[in-house]
């Protein structure tokens, strides 16, 4: 096994067997973490998300995890990494429910225009990278199963682009913090090669 402790956080609405499968075929050891206990001591924490951001919430609150999530990531600078629902709980607000979430980016969280594009965008769409945040990943096709969408009130956290009937942000990476509007783990070689850059950089600054 390589040398980090990898805690993916599984909870009712998240992904994360699929996520453990993905981390422990790149050869990291891995486990997933139920408690606030089961953060402690790790080097890298993942945070999947399916379903909705104040269902997500609801989840970390009903685990206790959010005053150690903050005090791991945001204390500890222990590398995080949140995928789909779980990247847009980064931000301080989400319309999907009229949600409250996290608050550790400033922006906020909106849904695609019925109007302009089918909702919700299902499937593989290209991502732009627009700043070099990990070493050995590559910019391509990624696959993405959104209704919503981040919107950074500081655009130097903007990590990666798409187009969905306009550009918007598929990725985001501030310090020691990551997300990913795209599903690494379903997102074949290129979800397993951006996702083995972040294992393996530990805690880089973005």
């Amino acid at each position: 096994m390589k040398a980090s402790t990898v805690k993916i956080i599984d909870y009712k609405a998240g992904n994360a067997p699929s996520v453990l499968h993905a981390v422990k075929r790149l050869g990291y050891s891995a486990d997933f973490a139920r408690c606030a206990q089961d953060i402690e001591g790790a080097s890298h924490i993942i945070l999947p998300g399916v379903g909705s951001a104040g269902a997500t919430m609801d989840s970390l609150r009903e685990m206790g995890l959010i005053r150690p999530l903050e005090d791991a990531v945001l204390s500890k600078n222990v590398s995080f990494m949140g995928i789909c629902v779980g990247m847009q709980i980064l931000f301080d607000h989400s319309e999907e429910g009229d949600a409250p979430c996290l608050g550790w980016l400033g922006g906020r969280v909106i849904k695609f225009s019925d109007d302009d594009v089918r909702v919700p965008q299902m499937g593989w769409n290209r991502v732009s990278f627009v700043k070099d945040a990990l070493p050995g990943y590559e910019e391509g096709f990624f696959y993405f199963v959104n209704s919503y969408y981040a919107k950074p009130e500081d655009k130097s956290d903007i990590w990666g682009e798409a187009d969905y009937g306009g550009i918007f942000t598929a990725a985001v990476c501030k310090g020691n913090i990551y997300g990913t509007q795209f599903h690494l783990e379903k997102s074949g070689e290129a979800g397993l090669k951006l996702l083995d850059a972040f294992l393996r950089a530990g805690v880089k600054q973005c």
